[in-house]
């Protein structure tokens, strides 16, 4: 499997993180990325009044 991280643009190894963002799933290579995509997520629609 090949491809980057969603959060950091590092390759992905064979057993990435998948994460669920706004209805979306993607992968990162990190629990660190995962927690971040979170934040950023939860930030954004905290700002949008959702």
């Amino acid at each position: 499997m090949s491809g980057t991280c969603a959060a950091c643009d590092c390759e992905l190894d064979e057993t990435p993180i998948k994460v669920t963002i706004g209805g979306n799933t993607v992968e990162v290579c990190c629990d660190d990325c995962a927690q971040a995509l979170r934040e950023a997520h939860a930030s954004q629609a905290q700002g949008d009044g959702i």
